[in-house]
């Protein structure tokens, strides 16, 4: 009995699609204190003529951090794991 053992090809990390991924995490990571600071400064002076305009750009920005989080993650699984 002949036992024939062939190598599986492994993918391979596409690593310049992994630092576009990083780099859209690190957008994110800003946004996700961005968005909340803003906010909270909106929030604690409902007195001051900027009050919607400073809530109105915080709920945007925290909006775009969820929108570049699941941006981010999926770069990363496309270049970890292979694109469409």
């Amino acid at each position: 009995m002949h036992l024939i053992i062939t190598q599986m090809e492994t993918p391979k990390t596409d690593k310049d699609l992994l630092v576009e991924g990083l780099k859209t995490m690190g957008i994110t990571l800003f946004l996700l204190f961005l968005g909340p600071f803003i906010l909270h400064a909106g929030f604690s002076n409902p007195d001051k003529p900027l009050y919607i305009p400073l809530v109105i750009a915080g709920i945007v920005i925290c909006g775009l951090a969820i929108y570049f989080g699941f941006k981010g993650i999926r770069t990363i699984m496309n270049s970890l794991f292979g694109s469409k």
